[in-house]
């Protein structure tokens, strides 16, 4: 199969493969890494929309710089570069020097992808603040049972509420205060979540009873993140009840519904358990 490139993330005319510029093409034998066509992009995604749910969305959005090496039919693995590198398919380490040169802040993806990379990458990355293998990704199909919450999308009158109730959630799981680090980035990226129809929320006298964005929307799948209550709301069924009415809301729209989690944060664990949320595979993140 011949596969096509583009000189930006989301050209759509066909042209001869163009090398991604590196000071190392190829390594010791590895595969030519290039910058694949937008065609090519989605069907490699096609092939596991679950695991890939976050690239095809970056490129359906046109948001992403990837690049990419070929197989027999098709892409044999693919990576977007960026503050999150993403790596998916197999022979990932040849995006090691593309990688390395993005200035990432994290890798996060498919795991045996994420180690493929990371090991050879490892010397010219900083060295990583946290190591999260084994994270369990979750999926859901089926519609449970109704919460019977007050659930919402989020409006732009919310923004005050949830500015805090995001940063704590993103300080929670990722360790970084990101006001301190990008106060007005950050309440940006939160009102556009809003604006973006891909943030809900069930609040009761200024109490979020519980809130979560969307990471990624395909055809095919929505991505949670941030799933979150208030502490003094916690412990009440709160979350177990809304993330039902979510996930009824949004498999009205997509086939599946997913999410990942740490391994050790055994109370997400458990409630994405009881909403009868499965695992599918496994990721790993590598902070920096």
């Amino acid at each position: 199969m011949r596969l096509r490139s583009r000189r930006s993330p989301l050209s759509r005319g066909s042209a001869r493969a163009q090398p991604y510029m590196s000071e190392s093409v190829r390594i010791a034998g590895m595969a030519t890494v290039f910058e694949p066509h937008i065609d090519d992009v989605l069907a490699f995604c096609r092939r596991d929309p679950i695991e890939r749910v976050f690239l095809e969305d970056v490129a359906r959005r046109g948001h992403g710089r990837f690049v990419a090496i070929s197989g027999e039919d098709g892409l044999r693995a693919l990576c977007h570069l960026g503050t999150n590198v993403v790596p998916s398919g197999d022979g990932c380490d040849a995006f090691a020097d593309a990688a390395s040169k993005a200035g990432p802040r994290m890798l996060i993806g498919e795991e045996r992808a994420v180690t493929q990379l990371f090991e050879r990458a490892r010397r010219k990355l900083p060295r990583p603040r946290d190591d999260r293998p084994g994270q369990p990704v979750y999926a859901i199909s089926i519609s449970p049972a109704p919460g019977g919450t007050g659930l919402r999308p989020a409006v732009p009158a919310d923004l005050d509420l949830l500015v805090p109730a995001c940063a704590a959630s993103h300080q929670e799981e990722l360790g970084v205060d990101p006001i301190r680090r990008d106060s007005e980035g950050f309440r940006w990226r939160t009102r556009a979540q809003i604006e973006e129809g891909r943030s809900w929320i069930w609040e009761v006298d200024g109490v979020i009873r519980f809130k979560a964005e969307a990471s990624a929307w395909t055809p095919s799948a929505v991505q949670l993140q941030q799933v979150w209550v208030d502490p003094p709301a916690r412990r009440q069924g709160f979350a177990t009840r809304a993330l039902r009415d979510l996930v009824r809301l949004l498999l009205e729209r997509t086939p599946a519904v997913t999410l990942f989690v740490r391994r050790d944060n055994l109370p997400a664990i458990r409630l994405y358990e009881a909403i009868e949320m499965r695992v599918v595979l496994a990721y790993r993140s590598v902070l920096l």
